[in-house]
């Protein structure tokens, strides 16, 4: 992926994400989507961080519950993990989706 369509991708991720989680969840943490920079505030305090990393064209996530991840495009159209997981490497946003369902009680889908 060169950096235009990287950019022009991880925008898109950034906006559909920050949508179905307004959706899904907007009624019990905060969503803001400002300067390409997605977060997302839990009642407890919280915060998760999510953006584009363009020197690497990958995406970053910040998670108050499992700590930092980056996420490379895979040719398939996938975003996985950089680091395995101890199953291997993790899937975005499969990741997100299955912690704020377990911060949440709520079943969540989050789709690319």
């Amino acid at each position: 992926m060169n950096q235009v369509d990287f950019e022009r991708r991880a925008g898109q991720i950034l906006e559909e994400l920050f949508e179905q989680i307004e959706d899904q969840l907007g009624d019990w943490l905060e969503v803001d989507l400002e300067g390409g920079i997605l977060t997302l505030e839990l009642p407890d305090g919280g915060k998760y961080v999510v953006n584009r990393h363009a020197p690497n064209r990958e995406i970053w996530m910040s998670s108050p519950r499992s700590g930092a991840w980056h996420f490379a495009a895979a040719e398939s159209g996938d975003w996985p993990s950089t680091r395995p997981g101890p199953a291997g490497p993790v899937a975005f946003p499969a990741l997100l989706a299955d912690e704020l369902g377990a911060a949440s009680g709520r079943a969540v889908r989050l789709t690319l």
